[in-house]
């Protein structure tokens, strides 16, 4: 949870761009209620991406009621029926209410256009209902290039093998998303395109975390709203073997994942896991600080409450 320190106190401008702050005069009405996130799943083991992100998620404190969501538009041929019918909902039926966080996740289907995928027009609606009914919206890998392409006209481009492993990043800027972070951290990636980086120049994007393996790793609008994450935080510690192997089986021509094996006997060492806790922390407590508490009342902007004067949070509280 947020400390809560004057505003006066001289180590408040600082302690606000490292830690979790609440000025007082906000924090004495301050009201909590329960996180409302939306999963739209797009993966297709559902329920293995299920179990990834619902423990990074429970690892906050603050209570959080998830709503899994799936495409009309597309029939799931790796999860049950029963399934997808007792736990998910179609995005129709949440059109109408609004969300603290949303996450979009990958799917895989990178080597297709976009248009050609049988549920875009669909996911371009929830893209377009996100901006107006999320605070925050965080999309993972595929979702992440898809996002990029439909909200800022930035293309997808093909590799000439697939990237995939787990690559050091580099912290490009300092950013509520990465507080606490090292300056270098790993992070799995399991993809065969990227993004055109030219094209980012002319878009009010911040990358925030890259390598020259991976390209960007996390970027951010320039308005807080958009997360576009093209690594793989959620994953677990066997998640890239079981890719391989599904892959061999396939008879693919995947290479064994990058800086994944510690040993030839195949000895995996998670380096990835405290990084990817904090960014999830991070992305929740972040979206906390910025929502309204009335859902139906969304700030003007997406703004950040951390580290604003008391009459910009009043604007947003207000608006």
């Amino acid at each position: 949870m947020p400390i809560i320190i004057p505003k006066e106190l001289p180590a408040a401008a600082i302690l606000q761009h490292n830690i979790f702050a609440l000025q007082e005069k906000w924090a004495v009405k301050q009201e909590i209620r329960p996180l409302k996130i939306a999963i739209l799943n797009l993966m297709p083991q559902k329920i293995t991406t299920e179990n990834q992100l619902l423990q990074l998620l429970s690892q906050s404190p603050l209570q959080i009621e998830v709503k899994l969501v799936k495409m009309q538009q597309h029939e799931s041929k790796n999860t049950s029926s029963h399934h997808l019918e007792k736990f998910y909902v179609p995005f129709q039926s949440i059109q109408e209410e609004r969300f603290d966080g949303l996450i979009i996740t990958g799917a895989p289907v990178e080597k297709m256009p976009f248009a050609a995928i049988d549920y875009w027009q669909e996911l371009q609606e929830v893209m377009a209902w996100s901006q107006t009914n999320c605070t925050s919206v965080l999309h993972i890998c595929w979702g992440a290039q898809a996002g990029l392409y439909y909200h800022y006209q930035i293309d997808k481009i093909r590799y000439q093998q697939k990237l995939f492993g787990i690559f050091e990043q580099q912290v490009t800027r300092s950013h509520p998303l990465i507080r606490g972070f090292d300056d270098s951290f790993k992070m799995p990636h399991s993809r065969y395109t990227g993004i055109n980086e030219a094209q980012l120049q002319q878009a009010p994007l911040a990358v925030i975390a890259a390598s020259a393996e991976t390209g960007p790793a996390i970027l951010v609008s320039d308005d807080h709203k958009n997360v576009f994450l093209l690594g793989h935080f959620e994953y677990h510690t066997e998640t890239l073997k079981e890719e391989y192997l599904r892959d061999q089986a396939k008879g693919l021509s995947t290479r064994i994942p990058e800086n994944y094996f510690a040993d030839p006997q195949g000895t995996i060492v998670n380096r990835w896991r405290g990084h990817a806790s904090l960014f999830f922390s991070n992305w929740i407590h972040e979206t906390y600080q910025r929502t309204p508490y009335d859902l139906h009342v969304l700030p003007t902007h997406s703004g950040y409450y951390i580290g604003n004067d008391l009459e910009d949070l009043e604007t947003n509280e207000n608006a």
